[in-house]
């Protein structure tokens, strides 16, 4: 720690998001040493008083906190492993999209090369990083995250999920799962829309409002989850449900637009009616999803 009380920090990858960490970082007065493949992606930051390392090994010996933000676990992986022995006595902090196999497998490795390790993931867009917009996941290592806490709280709000590293990856993909299935909906309904020369911005009030109408969604499907009763409280079962789900797909095919990204549910809710469950609430399918 600096006689200024600010953590100095190593941060490994320089794309949008790992310079928006390093700009988040100096801003709050944390001293930083930056490394980027390319090096020519240093020169930003370089001039808002980021020291550059010219090689990653230069990079770890420079803190004990390391922060490594590159494309995919494999990319840190070719970025550290031939300097592996230099994470030996720190505390490594993985903000890499991944999986919790991913996490946890790394967690592992750094481990037997002496180091800490916490895993993180960034709910939100380069430009949204040190304002309250913005939060990440992390799980691992809960003495990295004490050790880390006044650097990690510049990028956004701290979500601590607890000592396995798999659970921030999780919970990170999980909410993007969400996030995706609800895009898939809106794409199409625009497409569907547009077909019949609708402009998408006279559409898109209706559908803004159509889908907050339906926000109660969200909180009821989550009791049922939990209580494992998909009956109680039912309005419009999953027997009707399934019945009246083909014409989204037949309009589609009147409209000339593609069905593909709903396609998939028709299926889940059909087998779930013939196992006998048609009096239950929709959100009964993921009983099928369990493998």
């Amino acid at each position: 720690m600096t006689e200024h009380g600010k953590t100095p920090v190593t941060v490994l990858g320089l794309g949008a998001m790992g310079t928006a960490l390093v700009e988040a970082l100096l801003a709050a007065g944390h001293p930083v040493t930056a490394w980027n493949r390319t090096p020519g992606r240093a020169e930003g930051v370089a001039a808002k008083g980021a020291s550059v390392a010219s090689t990653v090994s230069e990079a770890l010996a420079a803190n004990k906190i390391v922060i490594a933000c590159l494309l995919d676990y494999d990319s840190v992986h070719e970025v550290l492993d031939p300097v592996a022995a230099g994470l030996e006595g720190r505390q490594l902090i993985n903000l890499t999209n991944g999986t919790p196999g991913q996490a946890r497998e790394m967690s592992a490795w750094a481990g037997q090369l002496g180091a800490e390790y916490l895993d993180g993931g960034i709910m939100a867009i380069p430009p949204m990083i040190g304002t309250p917009a913005a939060f990440i996941f992390y799980s691992g290592s809960g003495s990295v995250l004490a050790h880390a806490r006044s650097a990690l709280d510049t990028f956004g709000g701290v979500k601590y999920l607890g000592v396995d590293p798999g659970l921030a990856p999780l919970h990170d993909i999980a909410l993007l799962s969400g996030m995706y299935g609800n895009f898939m909906g809106v794409i199409q309904a625009f497409a569907l829309v547009g077909s019949a020369g609708v402009k998408a911005r006279e559409f898109a009030p209706l559908l803004r409002d159509w889908l907050a109408a339906m926000g109660g969604f969200l909180d009821r499907a989550a009791e049922q989850i939990d209580d494992g009763d998909y009956v109680t409280g039912v309005v419009s079962n999953i027997a009707m449900q399934a019945g009246a789900y083909p014409n989204l797909l037949k309009a589609a095919e009147e409209q000339g637009i593609s069905a593909e990204l709903l396609t998939p549910l028709q299926p889940l809710m059909d087998k779930r009616v013939a196992a006998g469950h048609g009096a239950e609430d929709l959100i009964g399918v993921i009983e099928l999803l369990k493998k």
